[in-house]
């Protein structure tokens, strides 16, 4: 156990997190998200996180990571398809205040990319922790920032 750390970090996560560095990317997948495949096909590290939320997980690599300062949008979620145009999707105001509570841009730190693309760019990423979060439209993309 850590003071001051969040417990459902493991010791895995806290490793990756540490070894990451400016513009790394780690990415939060929800239950649906294809985290292993996508990590396998471009070398990023995977981690569990079964029974564990999104916005849980969010809110505790916001408190020990920065989000990087240097680009408009650290944060990244995944646009609605065409098909779900009208789905109000709750999960998004929880990442907007968790982002608000780290970063202090607020909601405008969060950018939004269509699921393909942020398929692409997941494969590039350091690491991907797949959460058990049953929400749809659930997964985060977070870009390191650095401590100064």
């Amino acid at each position: 156990m850590l003071k001051g750390v969040p417990h459902i970090l493991s010791p895995e996560l806290l490793k990756i997190l540490s070894e990451m560095g400016h513009n790394d990317v780690i990415v939060i997948g929800d239950a649906n998200f294809p985290g292993t495949a996508l990590a396998r096909s471009g070398g990023a590290q995977i981690v569990r996180a079964d029974g564990i939320g999104a916005v849980e997980m969010l809110d505790a690599i916001l408190t020990v990571i920065p989000t990087d300062a240097y680009v408009d949008t650290p944060v990244i979620l995944m646009e609605k398809e065409p098909q779900d145009k009208d789905l109000e999707i709750a999960i998004w105001k929880e990442f907007e205040a968790v982002v608000e509570k780290h970063d202090p841009r607020g909601k405008n730190a969060i950018g939004f990319i269509n699921r393909f693309d942020f398929y692409d760019q997941t494969k590039n990423a350091y690491a991907v922790v797949q959460t058990g979060e049953q929400a749809i439209y659930a997964c985060v993309m977070i870009r390191k920032g650095v401590i100064k």
